[in-house]
């Protein structure tokens, strides 16, 4: 076996996809599920799939692509471009959107292609992301009447996203605002829109606290089905897995060295200033594995007494002192990630991919 290796256990995956959608479905709402955390991975896809998901959203177009043969509809999350318009067609069903001129390109290559295109208009409720800000009707109105006119799209409804640029909680009274939206588009063009798509995990918190409004019967999750966590609450979904991801590492270095640098302290590779305290001298260990293709800040050591010190590029600097066991050189190490963890290990070409 060549490390380091991220090891993906399916059948957790299938189960939170499955606990998930269950309780998404008895509040009125069906699931997206998001994969972009797992670079177009099929094996993880097909795990949301057989866990009842039926739509698939990915930021990129390549993963899209690798997905073609998959049993479920297709999203776009990120705003396409209109460079990929042609693209977009064909290998996604539906995409978020917010500016008429893509829109418009998007229209062009769905008529040559002989497709409908399903167009998801962002509205901005207050995190300053994507889409149109909820204040400026007349844009909204006005955005929405053109699309109308067009050939090989569809407007399907309206949605929006949160926490992920400015941290906003959603809430009763933001995700409210797509409710009344829709009525108001509803009644001004004689028109039902199919769906309020409310936003990504974070969403879940209105479920949490039976505040999700009344409409709202979509939401795009990807944290909640891959870690089984609501972020904004940072609370576990009963019943749910956190531990599908594991980082398995080799040990390459164990020295006795002190825990305090030695010498004038000057920003290091990733022009951060260091602080350290001095606990002594200590059993340090160094894994084959660094910045590049993990986030030590978002990863623990499943062995409790181990700590991680920091990382360079491709050498992560962990304290073994306390540990009850004795390690030794090409030991291997095992890490639970969380989600910017589990991006950046899936994404790297340098970390082996192992499904159990």
């Amino acid at each position: 076996m060549q490390y380091p290796f991220i090891e993906v256990d399916i059948k957790k995956i299938k189960h939170n996809a499955k606990v998930v959608t269950d309780i998404c479905k008895k509040h009125g709402v069906n699931p997206v599920g998001v994969t972009k955390v797992s670079s177009g991975s099929i094996e993880l896809a097909q795990a949301m799939i057989d866990g009842g998901i039926d739509t698939l959203g990915d930021s990129k177009l390549d993963n899209l692509e690798k997905f073609k043969d998959l049993p479920a509809k297709k999203m776009l999350l990120r705003l396409p471009a209109i460079s990929e318009a042609k693209k977009l067609v064909e290998f996604a069903d539906i995409s978020l959107n917010s500016e008429i001129k893509t829109i418009e390109a998007i229209s062009k290559e769905a008529v040559k292609l002989g497709k409908t295109h399903e167009i998801v208009l962002m509205i901005d409720v207050g995190d300053l992301r994507e889409g149109i800000f909820y204040e400026n009707k007349d844009t909204i109105m006005e955005t929405v009447d053109h699309i109308l006119t067009l050939d090989g799209v569809k407007l399907v409804g309206i949605g929006t996203n949160l926490t992920c640029y400015g941290a906003i909680i959603p809430s009763k009274e933001n995700v409210g605002q797509l409710v009344d939206i829709k009525k108001e588009i509803e009644e001004k063009f004689n028109i039902e829109l199919e769906l309020i798509s409310g936003g990504n995990s974070s969403s879940l918190c209105l479920i949490q606290h039976e505040e999700l409004p009344e409409g709202v019967n979509q939401m795009r999750l990807g944290t909640s089905i891959i870690l089984g966590l609501v972020e904004v609450t940072w609370t576990m979904i009963p019943d749910t897995y956190n531990d599908a991801f594991k980082l398995k590492a080799e040990i390459v270095e164990i020295q006795e060295k002190p825990s305090m640098p030695i010498g004038e302290v000057a920003m290091d590779a990733f022009r951060n200033v260091p602080t350290f305290e001095d606990k002594g001298m200590m059993k340090r260990a160094i894994c084959a594995i660094g910045k590049q293709d993990c986030d030590p800040q978002f990863m623990l050591p499943d062995d409790e007494n181990i700590c991680i010190l920091g990382s360079s590029s491709d050498h992560l600097i962990l304290d073994i002192t306390n540990s009850d066991r004795d390690y030794e050189i090409g030991d291997i190490l095992s890490f639970t990630l969380d989600y910017v963890a589990i991006l950046r290990c899936m994404t790297s070409p340098y970390v082996e991919r192992v499904y159990i």
